[in-house]
């Protein structure tokens, strides 16, 4: 969305931020200066006390382009757009995650009870931002040109930080917020801050209409299976929307970042897409770097975006800088120590030596023309002004296979990644051999933009999509194969729906290995690859992406299936049920439905109730007297010396789960176990 013209802040409503209000969306406004003296300077910070002196410093660290990567540019103002990523300090003590830490953050955010439905509870209001284990800084950046300026100019950025990865919500927000800034001063904040914190919670996958002075946004939000638990973010997740099914509607985004602008970005390396999906797949260290912060931006949120609907647990961070403080853990690593798993876009050529053992590294964009001005452009396409016109696929093809590029492949792989150090090329150099072979019919779908800046841009809207429906098809296929540990089951006919629902399978590797080389990986991707299609699923399981993916899809299997079993309960007929059961059955059915009526209640006084627990409760504690009424007297009597018992067959509407004068304190798991048989 493009700035409006005619945006203004309706003074007379004076929006006054509320705070907690304001943290489901931002952590903090920031902006910053850089002064020629002292270097980066935080002028304001609202809400203040919101960070930490070390956080601080990085955001104004990672809020200016780098030097090294601008080109002399004498036009008055040259805005630009980029956000950047970076772990929150308190999170870092031993550096970059390994692949068992994220398995252990995981598990102990996905093992809910499954009591718990569907729902995954996060904290909320001021407790989001501190529990991020990342933030997103958003950052509008304006560099004035001016001979009378010492250096000739100055620079200044307004920043958003966030938990979230919502670059559809606050790059059109720059747009507005940024000039504004400009215009007016401090009270863009105070102004902006306020509308913003009259917005409702974020709702994953959903589409959104943000309103904003006389301006709306309407954004659409990554979907909840992507995003990372440990975001703070509340949200709600169900199977269908994790299943290794593609997805009916195709205008819901399936993952982070669905609005990158893939095309264009990687115009020039489009042969090679496949290669970067595997590479990301299996969670190889990646270094991409662009001349301007706003193309390597671009350039990693379009790679991250490839592996739809996977969760991405591969640290990404678009824009990196060497004061970022896991620099310096990166520039010890010598020759031959493994790289973490990540995915770094750069613009300064000294990571070209620093991290010269960097097993990947893909060069992309076009530096910008000294002679033009750069403005911000339409955020429908992510185009980035300044790029050459593309070129059809045919010339692609005769670029290929020319005598001259070949000579200049040979000659860029014999000089390796410096040789961006003298001209800037768009390439990729690596040693791994992709599986996955490029599908030149999707090639040939996508339509060659001419010369024509504004064709070029509409038809860069109908390339991604092709793009991004093709790699979304093709993750689907490749998880497709994991579908049955996901699938719930129903109670059987005749069942009793009280008993507890059978465990999903349990995973082996080396089964699912030996199972999935027998039956084959199925036709869409036995077309797609090559024979050694086993070998990127045994990479894939090894890799940082399989288990926090896994174990995320299987605790919303486990709860889908809770959900079911607990739909069955609700719509059983108990003496239909019950007049098939013997005597030990019917006890046992007692004993079941006790310990789901004291799950409910239990759920009821903790706050994490769903919407018809109260109905289920009654229904309930009608089943409970139905098969009461069925048990033989002597057993009645027993069974009613607990008051707690007592209570529910005598319809007390919410016996409490306490310790009773003389009698030892029920708990749920007590109570079948205590019961006479």
């Amino acid at each position: 969305m493009s700035r409006s013209p005619s945006f203004s802040v309706k003074s007379e409503l004076s929006l006054k931020a509320d705070p907690d209000a304001l943290q489901r969306w931002v952590v903090a406004f920031c902006i910053i200066r850089f002064d020629l003296e002292q270097g980066q300077l935080i002028e304001e910070c609202y809400p203040p006390g919101c960070l930490t002196q070390e956080e601080e410093l990085e955001v104004a660290f990672s809020s200016f382009p780098d030097s090294v990567s601008q080109h002399q540019n004498r036009s008055s103002i040259h805005d630009c757009i980029f956000f950047f990523r970076f772990r929150r300090q308190k999170h870092s003590k031993q550096g970059n995650v390994t692949s068992s830490e994220i398995t252990e953050i995981d598990d102990k955010e996905t093992t809910s009870t499954p009591e718990e439905e569907k729902y995954i509870r996060r904290s909320r209001s001021i407790g989001i931002s501190k529990s991020s284990k990342y933030l997103y800084g958003y950052v509008f950046n304006r560099q004035r040109h001016d001979e009378r300026l010492k250096r000739g100019g100055e620079q200044k950025s307004v920043v958003i930080l966030s938990h979230g990865p919502y670059s559809s919500v606050f790059r059109p927000l720059l747009q507005i917020m940024g000039p504004l800034y400009f215009d007016i001063g401090k009270k863009a904040i105070e102004h902006i801050a306020g509308y913003v914190s009259l917005w409702p919670g974020p709702v994953p996958g959903k589409l959104m209409e943000l309103p904003i002075g006389n301006a709306m946004l309407k954004v659409n939000l990554p979907p909840a299976h992507s995003l990372p638990l440990e975001s703070g973010v509340s949200y709600e997740e169900s199977a269908s929307s994790m299943a290794p099914f593609l997805p009916n509607n195709q205008s819901v985004p399936q993952g982070l970042f669905h609005d990158s602008d893939i095309f264009g970005t990687f115009k020039g390396l489009l042969l090679q897409l496949w290669l970067l999906w595997e590479l990301l797949l299996i969670g190889e260290p990646i270094l991409i770097i662009a001349p301007t912060p706003p193309q390597c931006c671009e350039a990693v949120a379009s790679l991250i975006s490839l592996v739809a609907p996977l969760l991405c647990s591969v640290d990404f961070r678009p824009y990196f800088t060497i004061h970022d403080p896991e620099f310096a853990q990166l520039n010890a690593l010598q020759e031959g120590d493994k790289y973490p798993p990540m995915v770094l876009g750069v613009t300064n050529l000294f990571f070209l030596k620093s991290l010269r053992n960097i097993p990947h590294i893909v060069s992309v964009g076009s530096p910008v023309p000294s002679s033009s001005r750069v403005t911000i452009s339409s955020r429908s396409a992510g185009r980035i002004p300044g790029k050459p016109e593309g070129f059809g696929l045919q010339q692609l093809s005769l670029k290929k296979f020319s005598p001259s590029s070949l000579l200049n492949a040979v000659k860029m792989k014999r000089d390796g990644p410096l040789c961006l150090m003298t001209e800037h090329k768009e390439a990729i150099w690596s040693t791994y051999v992709a599986t996955t072979k490029p599908d030149t019919s999707i090639l040939n779908r996508l339509i060659d933009a001419g010369m024509s800046p504004r064709v070029e841009e509409s038809m860069s809207v109908v390339n991604n999509e092709i793009l991004r429906r093709h790699f979304l098809e093709l993750t689907t296929n490749f998880l497709a194969p994991f579908g049955p540990y996901f699938r719930a089951t129903t109670p059987s006919e005749g069942s009793s729906p009280f008993a507890d629902p059978p465990p999903l399978p349990p995973f082996n590797a080396d089964d699912f290995l030996m199972s999935l080389s027998a039956r084959g990986v199925g036709k869409f991707l036995s077309k797609r690859m090559r024979s050694n299609w086993l070998d990127l699923y045994r990479r894939f399981l090894k890799g940082p992406n399989f288990l926090p993916w896994f174990q995320r899809r299987l605790a919303v299997a486990e709860n889908e299936q809770h959900r079911l079993w607990r739909q069955a309960r609700m719509k059983t007929d108990i003496h239909l049920l019950i007049s098939r059961m013997p005597e030990l059955e019917i006890v046992d059915c007692f004993n079941a439905i006790e310990r789901h009526l004291l799950g409910e209640i239990q759920l009821q006084q903790s706050g994490r109730a769903v919407s018809d627990s109260a109905a289920m409760c009654l229904k309930l504690k009608g089943d409970l007297q139905a098969v009461f009424n069925l048990l033989p007297n002597d057993m009645q009597q027993l069974l009613l010396l607990n008051p707690q018992r007592a209570a529910f067959l005598q319809g007390s509407s919410s016996p409490e789960l306490t310790k009773l004068p003389g009698r030892p304190s029920v708990q749920v798991g007590d109570v079948s176990s205590s019961l006479p048989r």
